[in-house]
């Protein structure tokens, strides 16, 4: 007997398996090179960690990154204090544990900086020790085929229902640049020695449309320089929009996009002006953008299927099916004013940094607890530098509405500094930080899927009668009658004129077309 035709469906999407954290101890003593001078303090370090390699591995991810280190210290000159900079690379590794995590398993890093100590060990020599906190998170990917439809004849009956299945579409990747010109004013003195070059991503967007994606963001620029023939200490900065357009076929607006942007590298070059001052700074730097797009797609799944000319097997099986249940975004703002043992005068710059200590789901809403790493370079007229530096770390409380979330799904959640400044109040640092956090709420259901339609060989049961009166026992309904008498309902329907075919009362008696007797 031939065999049925199938039209399948692939069903593929992601889901989270786990997401652990570990701790990186690093330490290192890092000697002053010839060409600087003696250190007698060190003002800051500027800690930048990145991942360059990570792999799953049975139940853990294996993560290699490299850490920079730039410190920023005060040497005596003649006229007093100058500030000078100097930096050192090294590298790190650790595992990360998730358990049931396997090899080509696709997974997330993250890395940034827990705790940072710096000592001075002798004029020449610098110890800096600290924690970089390593995230990982492991997702399972499931591909499967079921059955939504067969080429059907007359005489072919399915029986079907709706059902709306999270999707991935695709996936889109691309660099977006940095570029911009800063000229320095003449109020300020020229550029003698760049001490800093940070770029902070903020106002970070994603859009779709008909077979595009769009992402963009604003780049946030600071320079701190050192003025050439002056122990000032300077920033100056921009903010530069970035854009990036990538197709991806089949997208539209209706679908659902997931951006992830990471600044990758960072170069800049001084340039003189007309009057052959060091003026002009060009700065480049490259971002690394990339998003996914899922969607929900609504499709007719077959829940049952028979023919009245051929005995057929269903093959099901059961599936954890993950499910998006919402997304979306919240802010909060940080205030707290630092204070200070010495009176200051004035800020040079504010950088920080955010992370996400505890996530928690609860009915409809995501709560989110994190801190704020806040560092003040500032000026200060009670001490023979002039110059000091204030660091703290803020704790932020955060809600973010994701409606019909519970407290036993699971949520992955990001967040992302989108201004942080501050200001001098009395005998104090004012420190304001605004943050944004991102959750995306899951859940898995377990659901059957009809994989495979086998004809048997199995005769059909013979003809026993030309009619049959059935009596309608409880829980009938018309298809499971005309499947157990090989017949179809439209036939039933037309044999006994039925007008609802949804509802057929209990101990009705209705007339089977001559078929098979069971």
């Amino acid at each position: 007997m031939a065999a049925v035709e199938l039209i399948k469906e692939n069903i593929e999407y992601e889901q989270l398996l786990g997401e652990n954290f570990s701790d990186t101890v690093i330490k290192g003593e890092y000697l002053i090179p010839d060409t600087h001078p003696d250190v007698v303090k060190i003002l800051m370090v500027d800690v930048k960690p990145s991942i360059t390699a990570k792999e799953t591995m049975q139940d853990k991810v294996y993560i290699e990154g490299q850490v920079e280190y730039n410190v920023i210290y005060l040497a005596r000159e003649e006229e007093g204090m100058g500030v000078y900079n100097v930096t050192y690379g090294d590298k790190f590794s650790n595992y990360v544990d998730i358990q049931g995590a396997e090899h080509k398993m696709l997974c997330d890093g993250e890395c940034y900086v827990e705790h940072m100590d710096s000592n001075l060990i002798n004029e020449r020599k610098v110890g800096i020790s600290g924690i970089i906190k390593l995230k990982s998170a492991v997702y399972k990917n499931y591909s499967f085929d079921v059955v939504k439809s067969m080429a059907r004849d007359d005489e072919l009956q399915m029986l079907k229902y709706p059902t709306v299945i999270d999707k991935i579409l695709g996936n889109v990747y691309g660099d977006m640049v940095v570029k911009t010109q800063i000229r320095v004013p003449m109020d300020k003195p020229q550029i003698g020695q760049v001490l800093k070059c940070n770029v902070m991503l903020h106002k970070k967007d994603a859009k779709v449309s008909e077979g595009k994606v769009e992402l963009s963001a604003f780049a946030q620029v600071k320079l701190l320089y050192r003025g050439a023939g002056t122990q000032d200490v300077v920033c100056i900065g921009d903010d530069v929009f970035l854009n990036k357009e990538m197709d991806l076929d089949g997208v539209d607006s209706s679908m659902k996009v997931f951006p992830d942007f990471m600044v990758d590298s960072l170069d800049y070059d001084i340039k003189e002006d007309d009057l052959g001052e060091s003026r002009i700074v060009d700065i480049e730097s490259v971002v690394n953008a990339s998003a996914k797009v899922l969607y929900k797609e609504q499709i007719d799944m077959i829940e049952d299927a028979y023919s009245p000319k051929m005995v057929m097997d269903m093959v099901r099986k059961s599936y954890n099916l993950n499910v998006m249940q919402g997304c979306n975004r919240g802010e909060t703002i940080v205030k707290d004013n630092l204070e200070l043992d010495v009176r200051p005068t004035s800020i040079i710059i504010t950088t920080g940094d955010v992370m996400v200590t505890e996530k928690k789901l609860l009915e409809n809403k995501v709560a989110v607890e994190g801190i704020v790493k806040v560092d003040v370079l500032y000026t200060t007229d009670g001490d023979e530098s002039k110059i000091a530096r204030i660091s703290d770390e803020l704790p932020f409380n955060c809600s973010v509405d994701v409606d019909g979330s519970k407290i036993d799904m699971q949520s992955v959640t990001k967040a992302s500094l989108e201004n942080i400044e501050a200001s001098i109040e009395a005998n104090t640092i004012a420190v304001k930080a605004v943050v944004i956090v991102f959750a995306r709420v899951n859940y898995s259901m377990e659901k059957d899927f009809l994989v495979d339609i086998v004809v048997k060989e199995d005769e059909m049961p013979k003809k026993k009668a030309s009619i049959t009166i059935y009596a309608v026992q409880p829980g009938d309904t018309l298809w499971k009658i005309a499947k157990k008498y090989y017949t179809t309902i439209d036939e039933i329907v037309k044999v006994n004129n039925l007008e609802n075919v949804n509802n057929i009362d209990f101990g009705k008696k209705i007339i089977i077309p001559g078929r098979a007797v069971i």
